[in-house]
């Protein structure tokens, strides 16, 4: 009996790994790993977002923004499913735009593998990038934009905008081919989401009294805790971006931790020499800075490349948060394109020097595809820039696109009086704090 059951642990052991057999496959560590980091990055939404940007704005439209929060994670799940997922990884096409053939998961199924782990937790995994990315936008045009309009906004920037990013980076499209570096979304989710925040708050236009006459957040403690979500979940985004359960994804956990933690006290301290105080606010904002810079570079900068990049993080986003609301006068409410969009910007310029091996610990650049060569630092910028200017200029005409649309249809913002009265009620029926006794 000892002897069989021996064998029988020896065999256990031996396939423990293995759920699939065959020609692919299927890791059950990397899949156990990968379920997890889906969890955790849908969490970085519903509630994490949601609270962050919920705190931020007054107590009359709190539950708009997780209204705003909830109905684009349920759109862009039906999307993506329908043929988001499809026209982002099917690359039998061309390099710019994907396919379609795998609309409505056609060929996913319990025996379908990409990666070592089941095609039906990568398609989870990538939702969930999907879902979060519009959602960032929301912080852009707060108290002041149409529920039908968001949702039409949504549904067309994940068309034209999202999808091919995805695409171009993740999917074996045209930055693909090239070699650029983005790990879990510098230009595919903060590039394009902060540009385009930053336009749309443009042609929305600000908010009554911007910017001298405007309330602060009405809860700073519902940041701290949709901030502090965030921050767990954003092991989910960069390290479960590596694929499974590795080195690589503890290198990437670690550097993304390092980075915001350097981040929000560069915040703090920048904050206390401007304007002689330490908010909980802005400490929660200078970790998200942190979290957003490194995410394009976490793959590829080691721990001290990572310290560089969250003290950076906390010096520019700081200021650019003031250079759009004075300088370019543009009512970006929560703060969207100088965090995520000035943040992943510099994290996928940075990753050019922080990422060459040698450099602060970096694990290295990319091959070029022509020689088979590691870039140097300047050959790799110049792939970044690249894909960046691309990416934002793609971004932005998109957008003015699509504004334009939803403003010869449904409309775009909500009236004088709906703004005065506050969206929870006007738009939703409802509000956020009842102190009747």
């Amino acid at each position: 009996m000892k002897s069989f059951g021996a064998f029988l642990a020896m065999l256990f052991l031996s396939s423990g790994s293995l759920w699939a057999q065959g020609e692919n496959p299927i890791d059950t560590g990397n899949t156990a790993w990968m379920i997890t980091a889906t969890v955790l990055v849908l969490m970085m939404t519903l509630p994490g977002l949601a609270l962050f940007y919920g705190g931020l704005v007054r107590s009359k439209n709190v539950l708009s923004v997780l209204m705003h929060c909830y109905a684009i994670a349920a759109l862009a799940s039906i999307m993506w499913v329908v043929f988001l997922y499809s026209m982002s990884f099917d690359n039998q096409g061309g390099k710019w735009v994907g396919g379609l053939s795998k609309s409505f998961l056609e060929g996913v199924g319990l025996d379908s593998v990409t990666g070592g782990i089941p095609e039906t937790v990568f398609v989870m995994f990538q939702m969930t990038f999907a879902i979060i990315t519009p959602g960032l936008i929301v912080g852009a045009f707060v108290e002041r934009m149409k529920f039908v309009a968001v949702m039409v906004f949504t549904a067309l920037w994940l068309v034209l905008v999202y999808a091919p990013a995805v695409f171009w980076v993740w999917g074996g499209g045209i930055m693909a081919s090239w070699g650029v570096i983005d790990l879990a979304g510098g230009i595919v989710v903060h590039a394009t989401a902060g540009v385009s925040a930053l336009v749309l708050a443009k042609m929305i236009g600000p908010r009554r009294g911007f910017p001298k006459q405007l309330q602060p957040p009405h809860s700073p403690g519902l940041v701290m805790i949709g901030a502090s979500l965030l921050w767990v979940g954003w092991f989910g985004f960069n390290a479960g971006s590596q694929g499974g359960a590795s080195g690589a994804a503890g290198m990437t956990m670690l550097v993304t931790n390092i980075s915001a933690a350097t981040a929000a006290l560069v915040w703090c301290l920048v904050e206390r020499i401007q304007t002689g105080k330490t908010g909980v606010v802005g400490i929660a904002t200078g970790m998200v800075a942190g979290l957003a810079t490194i995410t394009p570079a976490s793959g590829n900068v080691g721990p001290m490349g990572a310290l560089l990049i969250g003290l950076l993080a906390g010096v520019i986003c700081y200021f650019m948060c003031g250079v759009v609301r004075h300088k370019l006068n543009i009512d970006d409410s929560l703060d969207v394109f100088a965090v995520h969009g000035v943040g992943g910007i510099l994290g996928t310029i940075m990753v050019a020097f922080l990422g060459a091996e040698g450099v602060l610990g970096g694990l290295g650049l990319s091959e070029n595809p022509e020689t088979g060569e590691t870039y140097s630092s300047i050959e790799q910028l110049i792939v970044q820039l690249k894909s960046l200017g691309i990416t934002i200029v793609w971004s932005a005409v998109a957008t003015i696109i699509i504004v334009l649309i939803i403003k010869k249809t449904v409309g775009l913002r909500v009236s004088e009086e709906v703004e005065a009265e506050g969206l929870d009620s006007a738009e939703h029926g409802e509000t956020a704090y009842n102190f009747d006794a």
